[in-house]
């Protein structure tokens, strides 16, 4: 090959290895990120047709122990997050505010830290985004093990409603929207309104 034939392979290739780089993440993969990336896949069950999960518990980022079933008789907003995660980021104002709002609801907030290899950056998210709900620190993913069966948070960030019996109710696979999960939440405590 001549210099000035090599030249236009040279730059398909160059634009081929760019387009497929930018693309590596658009079907939910986990690509190169070590997490996979929720698409807001948003889904309701059916009062008949809820499970209760197995056992959510473990020590909070300030090591205090803390389990779902404490909570029971109330619904509940499990949100899995990290503070390395973009998403996760940008949804937690948001979360933040509605603990804040739906406690006079009697509606409780608990979330997962999953996958945070560092306590310190785990903290320092939840005062930089003013979280005022308990987080378990799970750098494992080993918390998560508890939905199977259930709506499995198999994505980060994952928001899962739990009803007042303890019952997976709802969830959202990526970042929830605060419409959305008004709506879960009154789903979940049986349509009766906020």
């Amino acid at each position: 090959m001549t210099r000035k034939t090599l030249r236009p392979v040279l730059v398909l290739l160059l634009a081929a290895g760019l387009l497929a780089g930018c693309s590596r993440n658009d079907v939910g993969g986990s690509g190169d990120q070590g997490y996979v990336a929720g698409k807001g896949v948003i889904t309701s069950v059916a009062s008949a047709d809820r499970k209760t999960p197995g056992p959510v518990e473990g020590s909070t980022l300030d090591g205090k122990q803390v389990a779902l079933s404490d909570l029971r008789g109330r619904v509940v907003v499990v949100n899995v997050w990290g503070s390395w995660c973009p998403p996760c980021r940008a949804e937690a104002p948001m979360l933040g505010q509605a603990a804040r709002d739906l406690a006079e609801q009697d509606v409780a907030f608990l979330g997962i830290d999953s996958r945070d290899p560092s306590k310190a950056a785990a903290q320092a998210f939840v005062r930089e985004k003013r979280i005022p709900y308990p987080s378990i620190y799970d750098p494992s993913g080993k918390t998560l093990l508890a939905f199977r069966g259930t709506l499995s948070p198999n994505s980060i960030p994952s928001t899962i409603v739990i009803d007042p019996q303890g019952r997976v109710a709802g969830s959202v696979l990526g970042q929830v929207s605060r419409t959305t999960l008004d709506d879960l939440v009154d789903d979940a405590r049986g349509g009766t309104g906020s």
